[in-house]
């Protein structure tokens, strides 16, 4: 897994791309902690304006709410295709 320490000279928001396109969620807390952002909101929204389907989620742990985001892969027309 990639952190702060190992991101060399990629950008914040490459590093979120990256980590969500292996599949996982992130929330704002876990880009602060592997990456140094503190602003994850405007890096989703840079990558949202670059074309990126994002979905967020509002999860609620005890008191306090906070977004997820999951990057959504489209689905081509060649495997809907294959689905009928």
């Amino acid at each position: 897994m990639e952190t702060m320490e190992t991101m060399g000279t990629q950008t914040q928001k490459e590093a979120i791309l990256r980590h969500l396109q292996s599949g996982k969620t992130i929330t704002p807390l876990e880009a602060l902690n592997l990456y140094g952002c503190y602003r994850l909101g405007a890096r989703i929204w840079d990558l949202r304006d670059e074309g990126y389907v994002i979905r967020s989620e509002s999860v609620r742990q005890g008191k306090k709410t906070f977004s997820s985001y999951k990057l959504i892969i489209p689905v081509h027309a060649e495997q809907l295709a294959l689905s009928f």
